[in-house]
């Protein structure tokens, strides 16, 4: 008997241990519980852009890039799984994007329009130029934050004299949306790199190279003011000679340009006009043939893509570095 009760009481006593670990384990789900609604609100994204408030609960999964640029910001990122769609591809997409670019869906050759971006279940648009969430485009943020679609409008390509430092916050808010930081960083860390090795190579006197951003144009020149071109020919060592005028594409007269006479033509490639008809078109103009880029057959050809504020600017600044300092990149 006693050895029984020996036992009953080792028994109830295991029992009352149990029940005294189920009790804190409670416990302690109970206080996990409350820590986690902390815990969420932690990962909550706020952006502001585009005069809009973004509030993001979570990483969007159904993202579509209007706009090449940013179409290849999010590839380097590593977002192709989270993209349902790209669109308005300017020339070839980046090479060393093409095989992450081949996994997304292109909606349309321009901007698509509102009922396919509905139709593809979209939960983040991200356009490269004000034309993308305009009547023209696919939206304005208001309407499109309605039907729970959130905007994303690339900021450098939508200000005054933008510098690298602009792309490299935006690349850090599209990071901070879709929760790859690191990613971003990283990226950020490679481009400046890049850019500082070709910096290197330059002349130690540089600056003054006269350039010519050539765009278009038959009876004026349609050249860059203060856009993002002025960054790239300043960084690759020359002197935009429109740099002071305000604005950011703009129009000036053969006059204008024969007066400030560049040394160096800028050709921007794109759309149904070759670089080599813009050239051509250069070298027989009874105007700007007397310039002394055209004189001297001094032209730099750079792809429209290159040119705008993407991962592509180590690229840009090199095509431009080599073409203004052929001598110190043999």
């Amino acid at each position: 008997m006693k050895t029984l009760k020996s036992v009953g009481l080792i028994l109830a006593i295991a029992m009352l241990s149990i029940l005294a670990a189920c009790g804190n384990e409670q416990d302690s789900t109970s206080q996990s519980e409350q820590v986690e609604p902390a815990k969420v609100g932690a990962t909550e994204v706020t952006i502001d852009n585009n005069d809009t408030t973004q509030v993001y609960a979570e990483a969007p999964k159904k993202a579509i890039s209007l706009n090449q640029h940013v179409t290849e910001i999010m590839l380097a990122l590593g977002l192709e799984d989270s993209m349902v769609g790209t669109a308005y591809l300017d020339d070839a997409i980046y090479l060393p994007l093409q095989a992450a670019y081949e996994k997304v869906p292109v909606l349309a050759q321009q901007y698509p329009t509102k009922e396919q971006v509905i139709d593809a279940g979209a939960d983040f648009l991200y356009a490269g130029w004000k034309s993308g969430f305009s009547e023209k485009g696919v939206g304005t943020p208001e309407e499109l934050e309605a039907l729970g679609i959130h905007t994303y409008l690339h900021t450098s390509s939508s200000i005054n004299n933008p510098k690298l430092e602009d792309i490299f916050g935006d690349i850090r808010n599209i990071a901070k949306i879709f929760h790859v930081e690191e990613r971003g960083e990283k990226l950020i860390e490679q481009m400046t790199k890049d850019v500082e090795d070709i910096r290197t190579k330059l002349p130690q006197e540089k600056g003054n190279l006269r350039v010519l951003v050539f765009d278009s144009g038959e009876k004026e020149v349609f050249t860059a003011g203060q856009n993002f071109m002025n960054e790239l020919v300043t960084v690759a060592g020359g002197k935009n000679i429109f740099g002071d005028v305000e604005s950011g594409w703009t129009t000036v007269s053969k006059e204008d340009v024969v007066e400030r006479n560049p040394e160096v033509i800028v050709i921007i490639n794109y759309g149904s006009t070759t670089a080599d008809e813009k050239i051509r078109f250069l070298k027989n103009d009874p105007a700007l043939k007397e310039t002394e880029a055209v004189l001297k057959r001094r032209f730099v050809i750079l792809p429209l893509s290159a040119a705008s504020e993407g991962v592509r600017v180590a690229d840009a600044i090199r095509i431009l570095a080599q073409g203004f300092y052929p001598d110190n990149f043999q």
